[in-house]
């Protein structure tokens, strides 16, 4: 890493780690869920670049004149904050740590508390795995980040093979999973089962195996807010703030501030497994249409250098490309239909059981308690469409997704305005949980606080007019993100696509994945203008490609060999217990 490119930094020990995590240490539990975090902010990046301009026409070096975009979204108005002061760039020594300096659990930075750390090693303690703790490598990881980012030369988990790597491989994963796993949850079998029967899935499913491999790297490259979880399924139909179809980033439980680089190499990486298990291609084809993915970036990221519409751009039925115009127009379902074949009973009063839906009707009460507390924390408006949002029912969601499989999820029946069951709107509470990328990017002082609320940001940022349900709320001593179930929801069939629309549609979804990062300026936390800071990061684009397509085939390669890893282990009940301090 070139020295005048690279932000030194310095830890609240004035240490950095000089190896490769192989122990366990103190950190929160796994999935993710034992509370809010805040993003690393005791070191800071030296940040040169570009201050943003209004006006079409976008130039490096132009202060920003324009203010940013209004946040208007209802679901933006929770609490957020910037997590933390700008910290002053000092080399980090290579001394060893100093054990007793106080340090705040979770982070590498100073005590806010002025409370010691316990000397030991320690995981986050699960009730149900009785009086052990769970191990965690949380911190290992977050100081080796800190030094990667630094410029220190120290490996990185993708440097082992063999049976080191199987080993580091099961501990991630029983780490990830520790929650779901302690509780012997039917969810957390059958993700494990879904992932050990397809490669993609286990993509997927994985997202912090896949960046603990990455810690710390590109730091010298524009942050931007990443989506975190980019791959071909990741992009679909859903409906705008005024009930119309667009296509757009869909999900956003990894959302997380990182190097824009760190999007892309997960998006390659997805789109060549995603060729490879749901479109039959072959090697030389997957790499092609990677190479569209990321052609599309840099084409999406031009453009709105060039043009500045990035704030009111969006993939409509009147403006959308072919590839997926026909997808927003059969997304175009009556909802009375939808609702009467997928969720309705036969009287149109609650939700009809399934294996995938269990109602629990006892508990109207208790939720709409907790939608009128979203309603008034949020300070939304309630749409028309809403009604009075009054609760009909309740049901628990069971088996869906890949990633969050195993987590707590409810569908909230809420009656429509004509209150006859034709036009009823379902609302969907999902366990938020910390990003992946949480304690593996290279420090940075932007973020927010909270799980929730940093998926609501991520969606009111890289969303254009999107979703007015999209919102957070705390119920159960878990925090919850919200949004609609549409009938307008809708995604590509991957398996139907020839090879030619493989690259059309890995070109959009490179395009779209640009105008999400372009908003990072307009509706997100920085303050320079994106675009033509990234374009200037790219440099040669032969070259940047080049890089981008040989991380993405070696990474590829990677995930191969893992899930061989993982199957093995799967079959042997590796998954059916978590690792434990026993010392």
């Amino acid at each position: 890493m070139p020295p005048a490119k690279r932000a030194a930094r310095k830890t609240s020990t004035g240490s950095t780690a000089k190896a490769a995590p192989g122990s366990s240490a103190s950190g929160s539990g796994g999935d993710g869920t034992s509370g809010t975090r805040k993003q690393a902010t005791s070191t800071a990046r030296s940040r040169s670049g570009t201050t943003k301009t209004s006006g079409a026409k976008k130039t490096a070096g132009t202060k920003k004149t324009a203010s940013r975009t209004q946040r208007t979204s209802a679901a933006s108005r929770g609490t957020t904050a910037r997590t933390g002061p700008k910290a002053t760039t000092k080399k980090s020594s290579p001394a060893a740590p100093n054990k007793s300096a106080p340090r705040r659990k979770g982070s590498s930075g100073p005590s806010t508390s002025g409370k010691r750390a316990p000397a030991t090693s320690r995981g986050t303690r699960d009730t149900a795995m009785g009086d052990r703790d769970g191990a965690s490598r949380l911190d290992a990881f977050r100081r080796l980040a800190e030094a990667r980012a630094g410029g220190d030369m120290v490996p990185l988990p993708r440097n082992i093979d063999g049976h080191d790597r199987r080993i580091h491989v099961r501990q991630t994963i029983r780490e990830d999973h520790q929650s779901r796993i302690a509780s012997a949850s039917d969810d957390a079998k059958e993700k494990f089962d879904k992932l050990s029967g397809s490669l993609f899935s286990f993509f997927r499913g994985t997202a912090l195996l896949f960046y603990r491999d990455m810690a710390g790297e590109d730091a010298w490259m524009p942050t931007v807010l990443c989506l975190g979880d980019v791959h071909p399924e990741n992009f679909g139909v859903m409906p705008s703030a005024d009930n119309v179809p667009f296509f757009g980033v869909n999900d956003f439980d990894e959302a997380y501030y990182a190097p824009f680089t760190w999007d892309l190499k997960r998006g390659a990486v997805g789109f060549i497994l995603g060729a490879e298990e749901e479109g039959g291609k072959g090697r030389k084809k997957q790499r092609r249409i990677a190479e569209m993915f990321i052609k599309g970036y840099v084409e999406g990221m031009s453009r709105f250098a060039r043009d500045g519409d990035e704030t009111h751009h969006q993939l409509r039925i009147d403006n959308a490309p072919k590839i997926v115009k026909t997808l927003l127009e059969d997304s175009l379902n009556a909802r009375a239909e939808w609702l009467k074949e997928d969720y309705h009973d036969e009287y149109g009063r609650g939700f009809r059981a399934s294996k995938k839906l269990v109602p629990e009707s006892t508990r109207v009460e208790e939720f709409q308690e907790v939608l009128n507390r979203f309603v008034e924390e949020s300070g939304m408006t309630v749409p028309p469409r809403a009604g009075e949002m009054k609760v009909k029912d309740v049901a628990a969601r069971i088996g869906q997704g890949t990633a969050s499989l195993g987590l707590t999820r409810y569908y909230v029946l809420v009656e429509g305005p004509t209150k006859d069951g034709s036009d009823d709107v379902i609302i969907e509470l999902k366990q938020a949980r910390r990003s992946a990328l949480d304690g593996l990017v290279p420090p940075t002082d932007f973020g927010i606080q909270g799980t929730g609320e940093r998926i609501t940001e991520a969606a009111r940022v890289q969303l254009v007019n999107g979703d007015v349900f999209f919102g957070h709320v705390e119920h159960e001593d878990m925090s919850f993100m919200t949004r609609e179930r549409s009938p307008y929801k809708n995604e590509i069939d991957l398996d139907e696509l020839s090879t030619k629309a493989w690259r059309k549609y890995a070109r959009l979804c490179g395009q779209t994945l640009a105008h999400a990062h372009a908003l990072s300026d307009d509706a997100g936390e920085r303050d320079v203008d994106i675009e033509p800071l990234i374009l200037d990061a790219i440099g040669p684009p032969k070259l940047f490609l080049e890089d981008m397509l040989a991380f993405a085939m070696d990474a590829a390669d990677r995930v191969r060999r893992d899930h061989a890893h993982f199957r093995a282990d799967h079959a042997l009940g590796a998954f059916a217990s978590v690792d434990r301090v026993f010392r």
